[in-house]
């Protein structure tokens, strides 16, 4: 199936979402994301969720983080093109963009080289780890200048795609797991 297609298909599937269901389904989710053998690393880049886009609501993992005393890296647009990663403090400022993302206003820049694992946001992924995100290449720009070894992990509030996704561009970055309230997907 086409990106194009597949964001159509997971844009009308969040609208059918209640915020109740969302905030349960992102719950059970984020208690999945434990049987991941991720906790012996110290920096967690973490999306912030657009709530109007019924995305997996992030606030959950991003406590549970806390409470294991993890470095948390969050995302700011710095360019067309670009991400800057600053660290989640207590005094972070978070101001909504243009886009409706929170982002933090100013803070600790940390370089792509610190981070360890990404929890990456997206609209669709298939069963080879492939992902559709909003289209305008953040992440997997972000994606290549991180490490090698960095574990890459979507979340997803739906399953796989079991059609593979088919205009997968050579600069896109695949996951290394999806985690979705059903079941944890390695690839």
């Amino acid at each position: 199936m086409l990106k194009s297609e597949l964001r159509k298909k997971y844009n009308r599937l969040r609208t059918e979402l209640s915020t109740e269901q969302s905030s349960d389904l992102s719950l059970v989710l984020t208690n999945h994301i434990l049987q991941i053998p991720i906790w012996d690393f110290f920096y967690f880049h973490i999306f912030l969720s657009i709530e109007e886009k019924k995305e997996v609501d992030t606030l959950p993992l991003i406590t549970l983080l806390q409470g294991k005393d993890k470095n948390i890296v969050v995302p700011k647009v710095a360019s067309k093109t670009a991400m800057a990663n600053y660290l989640l403090t207590d005094t972070t400022t978070l101001k909504k963009s243009a886009w409706g993302i929170p982002e933090p206003v100013e803070g600790i820049e940390v370089p792509e080289n610190k981070i360890d694992v990404v929890f990456v946001p997206l609209m669709a992924f298939d069963t080879l780890g492939n992902r559709v995100g909003y289209g305008a290449g953040f992440y997997d720009g972000f994606l290549r200048k991180c490490r090698k070894e960095t574990i890459k992990i979507g979340l997803s509030l739906f399953e796989a795609e079991q059609e593979p996704i088919t205009d997968v561009h050579e600069n896109d970055v695949k996951l290394d797991y999806c985690v979705t309230p059903e079941r944890i997907y390695t690839f």
